[in-house]
């Protein structure tokens, strides 16, 4: 979703996840992917192909001839007379995005039945490729990436099904989607372009998904019904190149039958960047909950062929998104559903963003920014999105029960009567331990083979680590008295310790203070007597990848020299922290020797806690909520899977949804780091709803207990 509509939306709101790198990751694109190779590709691939996409195209019973069934012969969906039509008569699509990487798949079933029940005839959703290549050629699509099992549920269940495949998708999402890997590649790449290596990494990651989207297209007896080609490419920027490769590209696999489309706000100069009718490419609209549609829809049929401009609002905003230390964003039901009904009720189409939000589990929640990279704005961990059906599936709302009788009045069918929520389980308190310091469990996953040095700091990707932290270290000067650090760019949040050496002999590492990208503040570093050079130590941390805007090739880490008194710091090493480890930290000795790095436990600091829910029985499984009321920032894990980030100091978000699959029988474990002070009451408290009433810090002044 576009920055403008961000603006816009301020006047009218009314299996673990995540991962790290184990090795060094530098990709030389000149050695990777040869430009020969590329021109070949290009040519013979695509370009050359053209001639035979009608052969295998020109009849989907020519191509479903391939899985063995004809019954998709008689099967069309097509644009004529500014309708939609499928099999010969008129439709309207009535859809919603329900994003099957945001549901534990245990519950993609209850989330798509809970969308039949408003009425939805349609499933739109994206397809994130950094989940699906998290590492080069390294290809995932079990468990929560099984998109293809997903989309056979939802036809199973009568949807019709509009896919979003990027390569870009934003949908406040890490890195809108890219894997985080390609900001690693020298040189660098320019992404969202027609850029020959960029191109090729795309052409590569279609060429695997692609395939196993084919037979899962509406002529082939599969539930797509339209595909559609990057994702606001107009509030971007302008390369038809770009956009034409992509969709001779998508005709290579997918034929020349399925309905190809982009997405683009409802304005002349977006729509003029961003749509592509010479291609055949059909072009839907989105705006701001509330405007006028019409006008925007008349606008619309400018960019398609006479007679092939079906009124669509391919993302109509049923609430909005939330970042850390704003107000929860909520919207008025009835005017919500008041808006919708001004599209239904003159027949246009419509995709309700969000029909259901979910969760961004692990380390994949996105972030945006203002006017400058510095003015960063981190995206929660829930995407509840206020919309009509719930984080937690819950329909039991206004927004829910108004929507549903706008589309009950125009769809022309009984629907379904609505489930009911799903039972929550408060479990109670939940007492915690401390079972080692940050710099403790430093020592267990210290790796040699891990640690890479350089006269400079270096970005998290450079080194390998995609996600969550990692630690710098480097020597300080000799000083007779204390000093300024000064970072000019970190991103994007900076704990500075100060510690005498890098041996055992050293003493306490001291807290310094944090250095964050929104704030960059200057830190003083007291004098401390040592026998040897003190040391500075900076644990940083990945807050999410920008998903949206011209600042959108966000690395991670210090990404500047460091300066101790006007100067530079030299001789750095950098240690990734690989938290996928971390739920196996409960045999931590909290006495052991700590590592050659970090010699001591430091007081007040980051630290590692570890509680137990003993669920009696099967029937005691119960979705709930992990409430963070007195803590202050850290990410928790229950039995193994990463839940996300807290940050009830800065807030809205005081509570992490845990879905009852990821409970068990028995005894489950709950491992958090908390990278200041925990509550001073070591527990945590297990709660039926979720809360959004946290916060109380600014967040250009965040001075954290410690």
């Amino acid at each position: 979703m576009s920055i403008k509509r961000y603006y816009h939306s301020e006047l009218s709101k009314g299996s673990t996840l995540g991962g790290d790198g184990s090795a060094m990751v530098v990709l030389k694109s000149n050695l990777e992917l040869p430009l020969f190779i590329f021109v070949v590709i290009v040519t013979t691939g695509i370009v050359s192909s053209s001639s035979s996409l009608s052969g295998l195209s020109s009849s989907g019973c020519a191509f479903h001839r391939r899985y063995g069934s004809s019954a998709a012969c008689n099967r069309r969906f097509w644009i004529s007379d500014d309708m939609f039509w499928k099999d010969g008569n008129p439709f309207r699509i009535i859809g919603g995005d329900v994003h099957y990487f945001r549901i534990l798949p245990q519950y993609w079933r209850d989330r798509l039945l809970r969308a039949k029940a408003l009425g939805l005839n349609t499933i739109q959703t994206y397809v994130p490729w950094n989940l699906h290549e998290p590492e080069p050629k390294r290809w995932v699509f079990e468990g929560i990436a099984d998109i293809e099992s997903y989309l056979k549920l939802a036809q199973e269940l009568g949807f019709l099904v509009m896919l979003r495949p990027g390569p870009y998708i934003c949908a406040e999402w890490d890195f809108g989607g890219f894997p985080a890997w390609l900001l690693a590649i020298e040189p660098p790449l320019k992404l969202r372009s027609s850029d020959k290596t960029f191109l090729a990494y795309v052409q590569r990651w279609w060429d695997v998904l692609l395939p196993k989207i084919a037979p899962l297209l509406y002529e082939n007896g599969g539930p797509i019904i339209m595909v559609q080609i990057e994702n606001e490419f107009g509030s971007y920027g302008y390369d038809k190149k770009y956009l034409h490769y992509l969709v001779a590209l998508a005709r290579k696999y997918l034929g020349n039958e399925t309905i190809l489309y982009t997405t683009d706000g409802g304005s002349r100069d977006t729509l003029d960047n961003g749509t592509i009718p010479e291609k055949g490419v059909f072009s839907a609209v989105d705006f701001s909950t509330g405007e006028d549609p019409w006008p925007i829809f008349q606008l619309q049929k400018e960019y398609n062929a006479p007679g092939k401009s079906p009124p669509l609002s391919a993302e109509f905003y049923t609430g909005w998104l939330t970042h850390w230390g704003e107000k929860i964003a909520e919207t008025d039901a009835n005017y919500t559903a008041a808006a919708l009904e001004k599209i239904l009720s003159r027949n246009g189409s419509v995709v309700l963003y969000m029909a259901h939000g979910g969760t961004n589990f692990g380390f994949y929640s996105g972030a945006n920014t203002g006017q400058n990279e510095s003015d960063y704005k981190a995206d929660l961990t829930s995407y509840d999105y206020d919309a009509p059906i719930k984080e937690s599936g819950d329909v039991g709302n206004p927004k829910y029960e108004a929507l549903r009788r706008v589309i009950q009045k125009y769809s022309g069918v009984v629907l379904p009567r609505a489930p009911p929520d799903n039972k929550k389980l408060g479990y109670g308190l939940v007492d915690l331990r401390k079972i080692a310091s940050f710099n403790e469990v430093l020592n267990d996953i210290y790796d040699s083979t891990m640690v890479v040095k350089s006269e400079h700091p270096m970005s998290m990707e450079t080194v390998g680590q995609m996600f969550g932290f990692m630690l710098y270290a480097s020597k300080l000067p000799p000083r007779k008295r204390s000093s300024i650090l000064k970072i000019l760019k970190v991103h994007d949040r900076a704990q500075v310790f100060v510690s005498c050496g890098l041996d055992k002999a050293g003493g306490h590492p001291i807290y310094i203070g944090v250095i964050e990208r929104w704030s960059n503040r200057e830190l003083l570093i007291p004098k401390i007597s040592c026998s040897s050079n003190s040391s500075l130590l900076i644990l940083v941390e990945n807050l999410g990848r920008l998903n949206y805007g011209q600042y959108i090739s966000d690395k991670k880490g210090i990404l500047s020299n460091v300066f101790i008194d006007g100067t530079a710091l030299h001789g750095w090493q950098m240690f990734p922290i690989p938290l996928d480890r971390f739920s196996n930290f409960t045999t931590v000795n909290p006495i052991k020797q700590i590592s050659d790095l970090m010699t001591e436990n430091i007081s007040t600091g980051p630290g590692i806690y570890e509680g137990h829910v003993t669920i009696n029985s099967a029937k005691q499984i119960k979705d709930t909520f992990i409430s963070f009321r007195g803590w202050n920032k850290g990410i928790a894990f229950v039995n193994d899977f990463n839940i996300g980030r807290f940050w009830p100091s800065l807030g809205p978000q005081c509570t992490l949804y845990v879905p009852a699959p990821l409970l068990r029988e028995g005894e489950n474990i709950v491992v958090i780091l908390e990278l200041h002070a925990p509550n001073p009451d070591f527990t945590i408290n297990l709660v039926k709803k979720p809360d959004f009433t946290c916060g109380t810090k600014s967040r250009r002044n965040d001075n954290y207990r410690e």
